[in-house]
């Protein structure tokens, strides 16, 4: 099968929809298919295009087999929401324009979160004439609204438009159970929605595989107990609440806080910081990928957190898995689906959403029981992995392809959609430390 992929964000850039298409991409090639991924050049989060690359009209690269090609945008820096749309819009009309010129492919996949991705991935399936898969990874509009960067009638417009996508596309796929609930609840078919949650290489993120953790890097003594949070600092995450939990924490001079990261709201956190005179505080620049788990296990403890509004109970942060593989307990400010994960992995300690002095308490507690945080990572990486195995769930995936070709098609043959689980081994890295 030839698979066509529509995508805002793509690697180099440091975001989870570039490493969920990525890594599916790897699955589906060692599985015998072909994969085109259709972006713009790396530019996240700060509108300024990578070294090494430029904003032409129409440029092609090949990244580990699959072939990448990159559309000329209008690029803004991830602040000024109006200025985004720009962006988006731009990324839009881009592929549409040069939908003539991609490889022969046999279904599109377009991601979100912003979905005139998706409204792209509709209009190139309409001219190319092929079945389309609206991967939704956000419920955008709703998630726009919770943090309040736009106003009332632009978002009414633009939940318009959602809803005309779900029902125009062929099969849709939801990233977590209460998405496919919020999609029934509204009008859409259930039958066409499949759930592939987020999940994670346990092979890339494995604690006995990382020769020394960053702390060296980050000037953090050994017996200094290490918390906080890595990944994007954005409106969504709620990110006062560490703020607020490392001023409840100030006089305990060996617990220290770390923020690792870039996005909209950054700035104004680092002037927080210093105005709180927050000297527990540190903050970091984001690192490249192959980085990322040298960092996850300097801490003794992860925080994850989103703002407390409805829409993020059906949020599982991609984050979390990558932490749990990592052998990283986890204090959870997020309620519904990521609370679940948790809990039932029993791999972390749960907080309200917002409520600093609740994860002061947590941390405080947990920086005096070690034993119950090596026994909370063990069991997060196990349940990870039993579970959430990003192989299995590429897998999963490929499925849902598989079924919308064949309802192109007019065929129920089951060939089409079962895909067999075995794959071919893959070498795994040396452990370089004892576990």
């Amino acid at each position: 099968m030839k698979i066509l992929i529509v995508t805002d964000n793509f690697v180099p850039e440091i975001t989870a929809p570039s490493f969920r298409v990525r890594d599916h991409a790897r699955v589906w090639l060692r599985h015998g298919h072909e994969v085109t991924v259709v972006t713009c050049a790396p530019n996240w989060p700060y509108g300024n295009v990578f070294p090494g690359y430029r904003n032409r009209l129409y440029q092609e690269e090949w990244i580990g087999g699959i072939r990448v090609i990159r559309v000329w945008t209008y690029m803004a820096a991830n602040r000024a929401f109006f200025k985004r749309v720009l962006d988006y819009l731009s990324f839009m009309v881009m592929v549409i324009v040069f939908s003539w010129r991609y490889p022969r492919f046999d279904v599109v996949l377009a991601t979100s979160p912003q979905f005139f991705t998706a409204v792209a991935g509709w209009d190139v399936s309409i001219l190319r004439w092929r079945p389309w898969v609206f991967e939704v990874r956000d419920l955008w509009p709703a998630s726009i609204r919770a943090v309040g960067s736009s106003s009332s009638r632009v978002l009414n417009w633009l939940e318009r438009l959602e809803l005309f996508l779900y029902r125009r596309a062929t099969r849709i796929l939801v990233v977590t159970p209460a998405f496919r609930r919020d999609l029934v609840a509204r009008g859409i078919s259930a039958e066409k929605i499949d759930v592939v949650t987020n999940g994670v290489d346990g092979i890339c993120f494995d604690r006995t595989a990382v020769d020394r953790d960053a702390r060296t890097d980050l000037g953090i003594a050994p017996d200094t107990f290490l918390t906080g949070y890595i990944g994007t600092t954005g409106m969504a995450h709620g990110l006062e609440i560490l703020l607020a939990a490392a001023r409840e924490l100030r006089d305990r001079r060996q617990i220290r806080f770390l923020i690792m990261g870039e996005g909209a709201l950054r700035e104004r956190l680092e002037a927080r910081a210093r105005q709180m005179n927050l000297t527990n505080v540190q903050f970091c620049n984001r690192v490249p990928q192959a980085e990322v788990a040298r960092y996850y296990a300097a801490l003794n403890l992860s925080i994850v957190s989103l703002k407390p509004a409805p829409v993020f109970r059906t949020v599982i942060p991609s984050k979390l898995f990558e932490l749990m593989a990592m052998e990283v307990p986890v204090v959870l400010a997020v309620e519904g689906e990521a609370a679940r994960v948790v809990g039932d992995a029993r791999c972390g300690a749960l907080v309200p959403p917002g409520d600093a002095r609740a994860m002061a308490r947590v941390v405080q507690r947990l920086s005096n029981d070690r034993r119950t945080l090596r026994e909370m990572g063990r069991r997060g990486r196990r349940a990870v992995l039993e579970q959430y195995d990003r192989t299995v769930l590429a897998l999963d995936a490929l499925d849902t392809l598989h079924t919308a070709l064949a309802a192109q098609r007019g065929t129920d043959n089951p060939q089409w959609r079962l895909v067999p689980r075995t794959m071919p081994p893959r070498e795994a890295p040396v452990p370089r430390r004892a576990a």
